[in-house]
């Protein structure tokens, strides 16, 4: 029951001493990224990474409507196993009889 006691008072002792120097650590990481952040410098770099971000989506744009177009021709034609008279069958309508 002693060592358990002594257990408790330890973890609670490192946990208060721990959540202070975390706090002082968080708030030393936090204030240099403000600073960070605020450079003109890296700012004018963020801008320009937004902008050559902008215009590879629009390229990537671009290129996957051109992709989706062609898709559905060349799907067909790239199935393993099917052959152009089951593709030409498929594509006459059914007929019941009776």
């Amino acid at each position: 029951m002693k060592s358990r006691t002594m257990f408790m008072a330890g973890a609670a002792l490192g946990y208060v001493l721990g959540t202070k120097a975390g706090r002082e650590r968080y708030e030393q990481i936090k204030r240099l990224s403000r600073q960070v952040s605020e450079n003109p410098n890296v700012q004018e770099a963020a801008g320009v990474l937004r902008a050559k971000g902008g215009e590879f989506a629009g390229a990537a744009r671009g290129k996957a409507g051109e992709m989706a177009s062609t898709a559905k021709e060349k799907v067909p034609q790239q199935m393993p196993g099917r052959h152009k008279a089951e593709a030409d069958a498929e594509d006459e309508p059914t007929v019941y009889p009776g």
